[in-house]
C-alpha cells in the first residue's frame, strides 16, 4: 500500500511521487529529517525539512489508515457481509472517520434495543411502514402481538420497529457524513455558564453567554472553553444557526430526505416523522456533537502546538551573545541574589550569594562584590534573570556597569528570560554537571550561559518548561512532545555543534545520536582529549558507520586536522572538494573562505554519479563561509529606568521591550514590569496583519506604546503603532464584545482590515493565553 501512500502525499505536497518514495525509504532506513534535507537532495529532489516533517506525519497517518482498513475488511469478510460495493467504498475511504462510518453497522456492539426487536421478528413491520405509509401503524402492528415475549401491546411492537429504523438510519455512512459536514459548516458553538459555578469561574465570564460559528472558533478561545467545561464552569453544545426548537430541526429534514420520508398526511407519516425525530435527538445528535467537539479540540490543539513550536524555534535560534566572560544573576529579595561567574567557554569560575535588598539591605556590599568579580574575571556581560526582584537587581547592575565604566571597563547588562531555569537547576543533568553546587547557584549559571548561547543551554530543559506556549497542558502531550522534539532537532542541526565543547544534552539532539552515544562521546573526549578529526568519532563506543553518516556533517571541529571538519561539508563529500583543489592546483585549506575564487567556479563541472548539482552548489556556498551561524546578530532590550512595576506605567509611554510569545491574536512583550503586555494583532502594524509572525517573532526587540493598564487584573495593553493614542483606543471600545454578537452575523464576509480595536480584546486574549509568567 506504500505506493498509494506515496502518491497521495505527493499530491498533498505538490511534488513528485518518486520524491516522496525516496524520502520514505530513507526515513524508514533510519535517516533523520535534518540529514535527508541537507545531504540527500538528489534523492528527494530537494525536499526541505518542513516538507519532510509534513511528509513524515502524513505517512504515519496514512499507514495507520491502511492498517485499520485491512482490519475492517477482514472483520466484515468474516461476517460474510463484504460485497464488492462495500469493499470498494472501504478501499476508497480517505480518512479514518470515513472508514469508521462505513464500519459502524458491522462493528461488534452490545445487544441493542434494535437487535432485541429484530429477534422478536419486528423488522418486517418496520420495513412495511417505511415502504407503505398508507397503512395505519396500529393496524399494521396487530399481527405481531404476542409473537414473542416483550411484544404484548401495539405500543411494544411500534416501539421495536422504531428502534430498528433508528439504528438503521444512524448507521448509514452517507447520511452520517452529510449531517457531520452540515453541522461543521453551519453549526454554532454555544457556551453558557453553569449557574452555581459562575462566581468561582469568573475568569471564564466572557463565555457565560457566548456563541460563534463552530468551524471558525480560534484555537485560544476553543481551548479556553474546553478548559471551562472541564472545570465544570461552562456547558457547551452545538446547534444549527437556523434551528428553532418550536419546529423540526434542520437535521431532521436531512434524515427524512435521505430515508425518502415525506409528510403527505398519510396514516403512517406522523409515526415516521417521530422515528426521524428520535433518530436525530437520541441516536445522532449526541454522537455527532461529541465527534465535532473532538474535531474542534483536535484542530485547536494542532494550532496551539504549531504556535508553541514556532515560538520555540525563534527562541532557540535567538542571537547568541557569544563566547564572552559573563556574570549570571538570579534575582531574589529575602533569599538574596545568586551570582555565578563563567568564563568564555561557560566554565564556572566563581559563585556567591548577595543580599542588597530588604530585609538585609547590604546594597553597597553587594555592589562592591559584583565590581570585584567583574574585574577579577574580565566580565563583559551581566545576565539578569527576569523573575522576582529583576528590576531592583537591574538597578544594582546598572550602578556596577557605571562604576566599571569610570574605570575604563566596558560591561553590558542584559535582562534574560529565566523561564525553565529552576527546572534545569533541580534536574538530574544539573546535578551531574554541578554535584557540589546548590540548586539556586545552578540557576544563575543557566541564566549566564543562555545569554552566551541560548540554544546550547535551552536544550537542557524540557521544551514545555521554557514558557513560550499557550494551553500547553490542555493539548495532546504525545503530539506536543513529538512536535517540540522535531523543532529542537532541526534547530540544533541547523546551527551545528562544536564536537569538542558541546554538552551531552546538546550532542544527543544531533542527527543520529542519542543520550547513550552522547555520553560516550563526552567520555571519550574526557579520556583522550579533544577530537582532532571527525573520523575519530568511529573510535567512540557503539558509534558505527551508519551513525557516523547521520551525525558527522553536523559536528564541527575548529582548527582540526582537516579544515573541512569545521564546516557543514559532509565527510562523504570531501573528495569533491579535493577534486576542486587538485583541478586548480590549490591547497585544500586555501579554498576555505576564498569567496572570489569560489564564486567563479561552475558547480556543474564537479558533479559525478553520486554528487549532483544541488550538493556541489551547497558545498561551494559552505566553503565561502564555513560553519557559519544562521542566527541573527545579538541585540538586547534597554528597559526604561524608573519603570519597574505596573504602577509605574502610564498611558502613552513609549518603551522598549522583548517579544516573549507570539500567538494567533497578537504578541506578548516584556517591558520590564514583571508582567508581559499584549500587542493585539490589530496593533502590530498600520497594515492588515493576518498572522502576527508576519511582523514579529519571539526574541525580537520592539518599541511599544502603553495603551491600557488594568492593575486589578494585572493586564497591560500595548501598541506597536506609535501614533495610536490611548484615548482613541478607549473610544473604540472593547472588540471583545464581538463575542456577544449573534452567530448569524459571523457568517458575513470577514473585514479586510484589523486596524481598530487594538487593545479591546485585551481581557479575552490575556485570559486565553495565560500571559502570566510560568
Amino acid at each position: 500500500m506504500d505506493r498509494n501512500v506515496a502518491t497521495r502525499v505527493a499530491q498533498e505536497l505538490n511534488v513528485q511521487p518518486k520524491q516522496v518514495a525516496a524520502a520514505m525509504a530513507l526515513l524508514d532506513d533510519g535517516a533523520t529529517v535534518p540529514f535527508v534535507a541537507r545531504y540527500r537532495k538528489e534523492a528527494t529532489g530537494g525536499l526541505d525539512d518542513g516538507q519532510l516533517r509534513t511528509l513524515e506525519e502524513r505517512v504515519r497517518y496514512l499507514r495507520e489508515l491502511d492498517e485499520r482498513r485491512d482490519s475492517v475488511l477482514a472483520s466484515i469478510d468474516e461476517q460474510g457481509k463484504l460485497d464488492d460495493t462495500l469493499r470498494r467504498a472501504i478501499i476508497d475511504a480517505d480518512t479514518k472517520q470515513r472508514l469508521e462510518d462505513l464500519y459502524l453497522p458491522y462493528r461488534k456492539k452490545r445487544r441493542t434495543k434494535a437487535q432485541i426487536a429484530r429477534e422478536a421478528g419486528l423488522e418486517p413491520l418496520a420495513d412495511s411502514l417505511l415502504n407503505d405509509p398508507q397503512q395505519t401503524p396500529e393496524s399494521a402492528a396487530e399481527p405481531y402481538l404476542g409473537s414473542t415475549e416483550g411484544v404484548a401491546t401495539v405500543k411494544d411492537a411500534l416501539d421495536g420497529a422504531k428502534q430498528i429504523l433508528m439504528e438503521r438510519f444512524s448507521e448509514q455512512a452517507e447520511l452520517v457524513g452529510t449531517l457531520r459536514e452540515r453541522l461543521w459548516e453551519d453549526g454554532v458553538l454555544v457556551s453558557q455558564g453553569v449557574a452555581d459555578k459562575k462566581a468561582e469561574g469568573a475568569k471564564f465570564s466572557d463565555y457565560f453567554e457566548h456563541q460563534e460559528p463552530l468551524n471558525r472558533v480560534p484555537s485560544h478561545r476553543a481551548l479556553a472553553m474546553f478548559r471551562g467545561r472541564n472545570e465544570g464552569v461552562l456547558a457547551l453544545k452545538i446547534d444549527l444557526d437556523n434551528a428553532d426548537e418550536s419546529v423540526s430541526h434542520p437535521a431532521e429534514g436531512i434524515i427524512a430526505r435521505h430515508a425518502g420520508i415525506t409528510d403527505q398526511k398519510r396514516p403512517a407519516d406522523t409515526w415516521l416523522k417521530e422515528v426521524v425525530r428520535w433518530t436525530w435527538r437520541v441516536k445522532l445528535y449526541t454522537q455527532l456533537e461529541t465527534e465535532l467537539l473532538g474535531k474542534l479540540r483536535e484542530r485547536a490543539e494542532l494550532e496551539a502546538i504549531t504556535v508553541f513550536a514556532e515560538n520555540l524555534n525563534d527562541l532557540l535560534l535567538a542571537a547568541p551573545a557569544g563566547a564572552k566572560p559573563t556574570l549570571g544573576l538570579d534575582p531574589g529579595l529575602r533569599t538574596g541574589i545568586k551570582v555565578a561567574a563563567i568564563d568564555a567557554t561557560g566554565k564556572v569560575v566563581a559563585h556567591d550569594t548577595l543580599y542588597p535588598h530588604a530585609p538585609q539591605k547590604r546594597w553597597d556590599q553587594a555592589r562592591a562584590a559584583l565590581i570585584a568579580l567583574c574585574e577579577k574575571f574580565d566580565i563583559e556581560l551581566i545576565a539578569i534573570g527576569n523573575g522576582t526582584a529583576s528590576r531592583e537587581t537591574d538597578k544594582l547592575a546598572g550602578e556596577v556597569v557605571a562604576a566599571l565604566g569610570e574605570k575604563g571597563r566596558s560591561v553590558s547588562k542584559v535582562v534574560v528570560s529565566e523561564a525553565g531555569a529552576s527546572v534545569y537547576s533541580a534536574s538530574e543533568l544539573a546535578a551531574q554537571e554541578f554535584p557540589d553546587l546548590d540548586v539556586t547557584i545552578r540557576g544563575a549559571i543557566s541564566i549566564a550561559r543562555r545569554l552566551q548561547d541560548p540554544l546550547a543551554e535551552l536544550v537542557k530543559i524540557d521544551p514545555k518548561s521554557i514558557g513560550v506556549g499557550q494551553y500547553q497542558h490542555d493539548v495532546s502531550q504525545l503530539q506536543l512532545s513529538r512536535s517540540l522534539d522535531a523543532v529542537v532537532e532541526d534547530c540544533v542541526n541547523g546551527v551545528g555543534v562544536d564536537l569538542n565543547t558541546a554538552s551531552s544534552a546538546l550532542l544527543k539532539r544531533v542527527s543520529g545520536l542519542n543520550a547513550n552515544l552522547a555520553d560516550n562521546i563526552v567520555a571519550w573526549r574526557d579520556q583522550n582529549g579533544a577530537f582532532g578529526s571527525r573520523t575519530q568519532l568511529l573510535k567512540v563506543g557503539r558509534l558505527g558507520p551508519k551513525t557516523f553518516e547521520q551525525c558527522a556533517g553536523f559536528l564541527r571541529i575548529s582548527n582540526g586536522d582537516n579544515p573541512l571538519d569545521g564546516s557543514a561539508v559532509h565527510p562523504e563529500a570531501y573528495p569533491v572538494v579535493e577534486r576542486i583543489a587538485k583541478a586548480h592546483g590549490r591547497a585544500l585549506g586555501s579554498l576555505v573562505g576564498d569567496a572570489a575564487f569560489l564564486g567563479n567556479l561552475r558547480p556543474a563541472e564537479f558533479t559525478d554519479e553520486r554528487f549532483g548539482l544541488p550538493t556541489v552548489t551547497d558545498i561551494l556556498k559552505e566553503l565561502v563561509k564555513p560553519g557559519r551561524d544562521p542566527r541573527p546578530e545579538f541585540r538586547f532590550a534597554e528597559f526604561q529606568e524608573g519603570v519597574e512595576t505596573l504602577n509605574d506605567l502610564e498611558p502613552g509611554m513609549i518603551l522598549e521591550g522583548a517579544v516573549t510569545n507570539v500567538t494567533h491574536f497578537g504578541a506578548f512583550v516584556d517591558i520590564g514590569v514583571h508582567q508581559d503586555g499584549l500587542v493585539h494583532i490589530s496593533a502590530l502594524s498600520d497594515r492588515f496583519v493576518k498572522d502576527p509572525r508576519e511582523v514579529v517573532k519571539a526574541g525580537d526587540i520592539v518599541r511599544v506604546k502603553v495603551m491600557e493598564i488594568d492593575l486589578a487584573r494585572k493586564r497591560v495593553g500595548l501598541s506597536m503603532r506609535l501614533n495610536d493614542t490611548p484615548e482613541a483606543v478607549s473610544a473604540r471600545g472593547d472588540d471583545g464584545k464581538h463575542q456577544k454578537a449573534s452567530a448569524r452575523s459571523r457568517h458575513k464576509p470577514a473585514e479586510k482590515s484589523n486596524s481598530t480595536g487594538s487593545v479591546g480584546a485585551l481581557g479575552e486574549a490575556l485570559l486565553k493565553a495565560g500571559a502570566k509568567r510560568q
